[in-house]
């Protein structure tokens, strides 16, 4: 079958675990993480009788502002719902939830993949309980409910992906923005981040359109391992749709885990419907605009949130590009962790006009500065002793310039149409290629004139 006649159909659920001092709903650490079995627990996230859930006011406001930055509307009413099924890792009988009414609906995420624009339509962003972990060795299963009950916003994605290219990118920079806002680590190999995509594909054949039924993927614990199973489920599906030409049905939908050591997705189970989950609202948890603890903000403060969201990594890397003229690639590895580029933005600052920003970027990039130990304003410094030393000019000077402006046509087309920015681009790369040691005033002064 001609791969024009198809395309996959991708959506994702994506979990992330809150970085909160407390579990969602009682006043257990939520730092579990190589802790010893079972040692932080409660009757609260034990399930035990009479047990009282107290929200979390932290992990309400990560959402908020995830949901913010997610470009969603927030809920001015919202409530927490159980979600019955029954499970070892569910000591309850059912997980706290959210259903009709979640934090965050109807947003999306612009991002690139190869420099082509995509954008992302987001369906919801709801908070819930984590379960327990457990694990499996051999005819038995150990359970360790430390995980239980840890803070999990869920990030539900419409069907809009069409390759696991672009889900490994927008995944990517999920976890990069959950981290810049300081609300999540989501490492996925910790299990603070999982994804379950839901893949079918669309074929159309002799002028007729089928879809193939839907497959939830689970059990993928890294990037490339998404990309392996989204690739391999396409092909599976591809395959038995060849043989069997069986479609997408009302509740048509299994569940299938990925084996990293065969390189496939394995039959687990039907996939629930919602209605198999009998969602009801929680009883002992009244609705958010009426509890003062983890009341909602109303229409101003959520505003105010608006305000206070720091400028997230795309816009910093957008902003780095066209204010400091440094390349796009430096600028992305510069804005992976706000930490660092915070710490570049202040060495530019201490530098004041004696260090091209594009020079400095390549210093911290290339040498990997350890910001931990040096200041920016000692990193300038240091910089500027060294560049006191040594200075390339004259002839020198004019033939390594030269040589970066036939290495870099498109940053000199960009110059001659006037984005000045080129020009930082330009002097920056002459820097680089000089280690630092041009003389600096000689070379803003000379490249400009040896543009042809």
């Amino acid at each position: 079958m001609d791969k024009n006649f198809w395309k996959p159909i991708i959506g994702l659920e994506i979990h992330i675990e809150l970085k909160t001092k407390s579990k969602m709903f009682c006043g257990c650490s939520a730092d579990y993480f190589g802790k010893p079995p079972n040692t932080l627990t409660c009757p609260v996230c034990l399930g035990l009788p009479g047990a009282l859930p107290v929200p979390n006011k932290k992990a309400i406001q990560q959402t908020i502002i995830l949901g913010l930055a997610l470009n969603c509307k927030i809920s001015q009413m919202s409530k927490f719902d159980r979600k019955n099924y029954f499970y070892p890792d569910l000591p309850k009988g059912y997980q706290i939830s959210q259903y009709d009414l979640p934090l965050a609906v109807k947003g999306e995420l612009k991002f690139k993949v190869q420099s082509a624009k995509c954008k992302v339509r987001i369906r919801r962003v709801h908070l819930e309980e984590d379960t327990a972990k457990m694990t499996h060795l051999g005819n038995f299963t150990l359970i360790d409910f430390n995980r239980s009950g840890v803070p999990l916003v869920e990030i539900v994605t419409e069907p809009d992906f069409e390759s696991s290219s672009q889900i490994e990118e927008f995944l990517k920079y999920l976890q990069r923005l959950v981290r810049w806002l300081g609300i999540s680590q989501a490492d996925m190999e910790k299990g603070q981040m999982r994804c379950e995509p839901t893949v079918n594909l669309e074929v159309i054949k002799e002028g007729r359109t089928y879809y193939t039924p839907l497959v939830e993927l689970k059990n993928i614990n890294s990037f490339r391992f998404v990309r392996k199973a989204i690739d391999w489920e396409i092909q599976r599906q591809l395959e038995e749709f060849k043989k069997t030409e069986r479609v997408k049905e009302k509740g048509n939908k299994t569940t299938r885990g990925w084996d990293e050591k065969t390189g496939t997705t394995v039959l687990q189970r039907e996939k629930e419907e919602a209605s198999d989950y009998r969602y009801f609202p929680e009883p002992d948890i009244p609705p958010l605009t009426k509890l003062k603890v983890t009341r909602l903000p109303d229409g101003q403060e959520s505003k105010k949130l608006k305000v206070n969201l720091p400028e997230l990594p795309n816009q910093t890397e957008a902003r780095f590009v066209k204010e400091y003229g440094i390349s796009e690639y430096n600028a992305r590895i510069l804005t992976e962790e706000k930490k660092i580029a915070d710490y570049f933005e202040e060495a530019v600052g201490a530098a004041k006009g004696t260090l091209e920003p594009t020079f400095i970027a390549n210093i911290i990039i290339n040498k990997r500065v350890d910001t931990n130990k040096v200041s920016p304003a000692d990193l300038v410094k240091t910089l500027v002793k060294q560049q006191k030393i040594t200075k390339i000019a004259g002839s020198d000077l004019e033939k390594i310039i030269l040589e970066v402006l036939s290495q870099n046509q498109k940053a000199v087309e960009d110059y001659k149409k006037g984005k000045t920015n080129a020009l930082q681009f330009l002097i920056g790369q002459v820097m680089a290629k000089t280690k630092g040691q041009a003389n600096l005033e000689e070379l803003k002064l000379k490249l400009p004139k040896l543009v042809k």
